[in-house]
């Protein structure tokens, strides 16, 4: 039996970034949406979005920045994070 791949839309209606220079939002921005997509695509759509309810704010938590971290590094934390939030 064949599975048909379903679209995955991925909407990030606010990202709120503290201490991270405003400058680097929009990549950041980009790469956690590149992030989150590959992992859904990857790991699967959690039990409760699967049914297409709107979500509730996620709370990503809070990371450590190192002097070397880049945008891509990031928005792939922000990521993780929030997809292990869905995961829950």
């Amino acid at each position: 039996m064949d599975v048909i791949p379903r679209a995955i839309e991925v909407h990030i209606e606010e990202l709120i970034l503290h201490g991270l220079s405003p400058v680097d939002r929009l990549r950041i921005g980009a790469a956690t949406e590149h992030e989150l997509s590959r992992l859904l695509a990857e790991s699967g759509v959690p039990s409760g979005l699967a049914r297409g309810a709107d979500l509730d704010p996620v709370d990503a938590g809070s990371f450590t920045k190192g002097s070397l971290a880049t945008p891509g590094w990031i928005g792939g934390e922000i990521a993780r994070a929030v997809y292990g939030g869905l995961s829950r």
